[in-house]
């Protein structure tokens, strides 16, 4: 196994960039399958893999869903700035961020908003709600920015390994 860096962190080597490569391109493959794409026995694999949600590296697996099939056929980024006196407490303005039934993620950004949560709803009516009667009643926030999805393509091969 790899040592640890001065920090005390983890150092990835080839094999632990090879696996994590082939994760990002399919969270699913079998370990047996995984071991067989980076060329090392599936024990050693299992063993790298364990290792690597344990350093924290991989933190977590998850499949990603059409929203649309969940009737839910409108996706928007919310863009939030909140009042200046607001932000001693952004932890918290997350958490009622990440609490809304409509969140699929939320994202604390630098620049002139605080926040961007991408959020999957109805319809426009209620995205509306989400956004005028929901968000921006807050008395944390000071203006909401709202961006239509139309389309999104699958997330970014990573360059691991290469």
């Amino acid at each position: 196994m790899p040592a640890q860096d001065s920090s005390g962190g983890r150092r990835l080597d080839a094999t632990d960039r090879a696996i994590l490569h082939e994760l990002e391109r399919d969270g699913r493959v079998s370990n047996s399958e995984l071991a067989s794409r980076v060329g090392v026995s599936e024990s050693t694999c299992h063993k790298r893999v364990r290792a690597l949600v344990e350093a924290g590296v991989i933190t977590g697996f998850h499949a990603e869903i059409d929203q649309s099939s969940l009737g839910l056929a409108l996706e928007a980024l919310i863009a939030i700035r909140l009042h200046a006196h607001a932000r001693g407490d952004l932890r918290r303005f997350q958490a009622y961020l990440e609490q809304l039934p409509a969140t699929r993620r939320v994202y604390f950004v630098a620049g002139d908003r605080d926040f961007l949560v991408h959020v999957a709803v109805r319809d426009a009516a209620q995205l509306r709600e989400l956004v005028s009667d929901t968000i921006s009643l807050r008395p944390e926030v000071a203006a909401t920015n709202t961006s239509l999805i139309f389309d999104h393509a699958p997330g970014r091969q990573s360059t691991l390994g290469r």
